[in-house]
Parts: C-alpha cells; sequence; structure tokens
C-alpha cells in the first residue's frame, strides 16, 4: 500500500464532523505521491523545485502515472505547481481505484483509530493496512491528515526528519489554506449577490 492509498483510506475512515472536502485531499493525495517518489529516488526535492530522477515503476498504477508526470525539462516545477497540477480530480481517481480493486469493500469500524481487532465488521487489507499506519503515528502520514483536519486527539507525531518531506508538507498545508481562501471568497460573493436580489 501507498501513502495516497492510506490517507485517502483514513479521511474516509476517521470519524469528524464534517467529511474532508474533495479538492484538499486531492491536493494532499498529489504530496503524498510525492512522498512516495521521494522515498523511491524517483526524484529529489531541491530549492522547492522536483527534479526528476530515472524512470520508475514502483508497482502501484497512480504511483507509476505521477513519476510519468513529472516535468523533466528544467527549470523544472515548483512543488506548489506540481499539486496543483496532479491534484486535479486525484481524490475521485483514488476512490476508483480502490474500488475496482475491491478495497473499499466491507464495512467500516466504528473507531477506526482503535484498531478494534475483535470488530466482526470484515475491514479489506488496505483498510486495516491504513489503520496500522494510523495507530503507529507515523510522521509522514500524521502530517498529511493534520493538514486535512482529521483529527488525533493523541501528542503530535515527531516532525519527519527529512527536509525534503518538510517542504513537500509545508506545501500542502499552504495550498489547502490558499484552496479554503478561495472557499470563502466565493461564499462572501454569494452571499452578497444574495443580498442584492432580496434588497427592496
Amino acid at each position: 500500500m501507498t501513502t495516497p492509498q492510506d490517507l485517502f483510506l483514513v479521511s474516509l475512515d476517521i470519524p469528524r464532523q464534517q467529511p474532508v472536502e474533495q479538492g484538499d485531499l486531492s491536493l494532499a493525495l498529489a504530496g503524498a505521491e510525492l512522498i512516495d517518489l521521494l522515498g523511491a529516488r524517483a526524484l529529489t526535492v531541491e530549492d522547492g523545485r522536483i527534479v526528476p530522477g530515472p524512470v520508475l515503476t514502483t508497482g502501484d498504477r497512480l504511483l507509476d502515472e505521477a513519476d510519468a508526470a513529472l516535468v523533466r525539462t528544467e527549470p523544472y516545477e515548483t512543488v506548489e505547481d506540481w499539486l496543483w497540477r496532479r491534484g486535479q480530480g486525484l481524490a475521485t481517481a483514488y476512490r476508483d481505484v480502490l474500488e475496482s480493486d475491491g478495497q473499499l469493500t466491507g464495512q467500516r469500524r466504528r473507531w477506526f483509530a482503535l484498531r478494534d481487532r475483535d470488530d466482526p465488521a470484515a475491514d479489506t487489507p488496505a483498510r486495516r493496512h491504513a489503520a496500522d499506519r494510523w495507530w503507529s503515528h507515523e510522521s509522514v502520514l500524521a502530517g498529511l491528515a493534520s493538514t486535512l483536519g482529521i483529527p488525533d486527539d493523541r501528542p503530535a507525531a515527531p516532525e519527519p526528519d527529512d527536509e525534503q518531506v518538510v517542504t513537500v508538507l509545508v506545501a500542502v498545508g499552504d495550498a489547502v489554506t490558499e484552496l479554503e481562501a478561495v472557499r470563502e471568497r466565493r461564499r462572501i460573493e454569494n452571499v452578497a449577490f444574495d443580498n442584492i436580489w432580496r434588497a427592496p
């Protein structure tokens, strides 16, 4: 399983008051792909730009698509630009792949984070893997989940010790904040427009 897959499943299964916004999730998934590709040595992040390495085959469809989509000509692409470009519709793509692989079937656990091994609900291997990683408080998954506002009442996970990973996490946080600002502006504009029509 990959970090984006684990993040997608955590976004579904950790109880919260409101579901994760699809646009936010798509941006975070694009960041998670970069982090996995960093781990596979398919790229490096230098001065905020993605420097691709040799084309790799990871064995995961969407990660391979992400690797193939890297800009391979200088001055290369910034992490921020990648998040917005790659992130378009990415949450839907992950949902479709996990669904087609049979990893979204079965009932969700009542409290995913509790890892109740005696729960009779038959979760998929992918969901169990995501739950185990969440329960272990792994820093990358915890950092991405925090960016999405996924609640976690445990002590904060330690920051990753890889500066390139931290750069990606910060960029994801900035992009999600920017997207929320766009939504807020639209809400304000819509309210103002409605008030104009309602005015006597």
